[in-house]
């Protein structure tokens, strides 16, 4: 092990405010408003630390403290104040309440009373649904990777989860970490365990550790928490389909994890593409996930960012389920209304659902890892990319993930999807649907389970008794909620000159 002394934690947001890379794309300057909004939220939290009788790290890290951010960001960006996407027209100077006082108003449901009261903060913000998480990291930090291609430490390095106080980053992203962040310090019932784009040798988590994790899970719980992704490189040569039958009946994965950005081809391509569904397909595993958005491929309709390929394939073949893994979305398209006549960014997604008949049916899915996490502090984007997605793939066809733990625990993206709002004027103008609790319980788990065939009321009956339920009644050994990313182009080129990697 690599362990040394703790590092003392820095006190920050449970939610990032302003540009936070995750190592795959570069953030965009710090705005105003940025800066107005972590301004509010350490002067709020100061506050009502003192008025708590909280530390104010321990304010940070409640429910509390999270009530707190989302209500900045109703302040500072809230419904018409987006900057981002053109609109400056907050009820303030800053998108706040023109006295500079706090806001009521937004598009997370939380008020002022919640930032001083935990039962009506844990009442808003907590649940009870069955949260499934289909797209999770992490690495082997006494893994072959650390000599073979050490670079990765400089990557894992600029991700929000190394901040957790551990002498050495790379521990941060154990599977004890793993474990603790996802089972324990959050509401997650099962997740997916799923890879990066790399040959064998150099992976930080190869399929060997995957299984063991999910060994080490589905021990603890007595049930089935952890299923596990098998990485495919089929543009790599016949080797690559070679080896899928024996991962589909010795390692028992439950998914295909693609990556058409990386090396830049498609799924429909009749010499790469189509012979990986083929072998697909008679290895008996037909759930296909491919990583999409967040590429820095161009943005048009036809580039291997687009999911135009993974529609046509869809349709091609309609026994398989294909998860189009972060919707398609790109940080340097801003969500607004769909755009026929110029797709980018998720509305590619919805040009290929649409051309291909799949819109509101059919075996395509959107996955919502890191474009969510991305999204919280941009609410107009978010209310205009949810909507969309409603409007067109269909409620039951978005699934949940969170990119975790690359961002530390999921819970804060779980608590804010659950205080989360389409504004009714929106939904008037576009004809997006309203978030309403049915719908949050299909996007947080329930579609995910009927995608891969887990069973909710199962998991839930073993839950209430396995040891990972009971670790939930222990401290954890670091706050969570930490979240720190490069956060400027100069942090996001130093990420890179370490030799970041792209992921997820």
């Amino acid at each position: 092990m690599h362990r040394k002394s703790a590092r003392e934690l820095p006190i920050g947001s449970p939610i990032a405010f302003g540009p936070v890379s995750n190592g795959e794309f570069e953030p965009g300057p710090p705005t105003a408003r940025d800066r107005e909004a972590e301004r509010r939220f350490h002067e709020l939290a100061r506050e009502r630390a003192a008025k708590t009788g909280l530390s104010r790290r321990e304010f940070v890290a409640s429910a509390q403290g999270l009530a707190t951010a989302l209500l900045v960001v109703n302040q500072v960006y809230g419904c018409g104040s987006d900057e981002r996407v053109g609109a400056v027209s907050g009820p303030g100077p800053d998108g706040g309440a023109p006295d500079g006082s706090i806001s009521e108003g937004g598009l997370y449901d939380v008020n002022d009373a919640m930032t001083y009261d935990a039962d009506a903060a844990c009442e808003r913000l907590g649940g009870d649904e069955f949260v499934f998480d289909v797209q999770t990291h992490h690495v082997n930090p006494n893994g072959a990777w650390r000599t073979l291609d050490p670079d990765w430490e400089g990557f894992l390095e600029g991700l929000p989860q190394s901040q957790c106080g551990l002498a050495d980053h790379v521990d941060c992203f154990s599977a004890e970490a793993f474990v603790r962040e996802v089972f324990v310090n959050s509401d997650t019932a099962v997740a997916c365990l799923t890879g990066v784009p790399v040959n064998t040798e150099t992976d930080p988590l190869g399929i060997a550790d995957r299984v063991a994790t999910r060994e080490l899970v589905n021990r603890l719980a007595n049930s089935q928490r952890l299923l596990i992704h098998a990485s495919v490189l089929p543009n790599r040569g016949p080797a690559a389909l070679d080896s899928m039958q024996a991962l589909a009946e010795a390692q028992k994965v439950s998914a295909w994890k693609l990556y058409t950005t990386f090396g830049d081809w498609q799924l429909d391509d009749p010499a790469i593409g189509i012979p990986f569904l083929e072998r697909a397909r008679a290895t008996g595993v037909k759930v296909v996930c491919v990583h999409k958005g967040i590429s820095g491929t161009p943005l048009d309709y036809a580039s291997p960012g687009s999911p135009r390929d993974m529609a046509v394939m869809a349709k091609a073949y309609p026994d398989f389920k294909f998860l189009v893994y972060h919707s398609s979305w790109e940080g340097r398209a801003a969500e607004g209304p769909y755009n026929a006549a110029n797709p980018q960014g998720v509305d590619r997604l919805i040009k290929a659902v649409l051309d291909n008949g799949l819109a509101n049916t059919g075996n395509l899915y959107a996955e919502l890892g890191s474009t969510w996490w991305n999204l919280m502090t941009r609410p107009t984007e978010a209310a205009h990319f949810l909507g969309k997605l409603l409007k067109y793939v269909g409620e039951d066809r978005i699934v949940w993930g969170t990119d975790s733990i690359w961002y530390g625990s999921p819970q804060a993206q779980i608590a804010a999807f659950r205080a989360f709002q389409i504004p009714p004027a929106l939904q008037q103008e576009f004809g997006y649907p309203a978030l309403t609790p049915e719908i949050r319980r299909k996007i947080l788990g329930l579609n995910g389970a009927a995608v891969y065939g887990v069973d909710p009321d199962a998991v839930r009956c073993k839950i209430a008794t396995d040891e990972l339920s009971q670790l939930k009644l222990d401290p954890p050994p670091w706050p969570t909620g930490i979240q720190y990313g490069p956060r400027s182009r100069r942090e996001f080129l130093r990420l890179l000159a370490g030799g970041g990697h792209a992921h997820g």
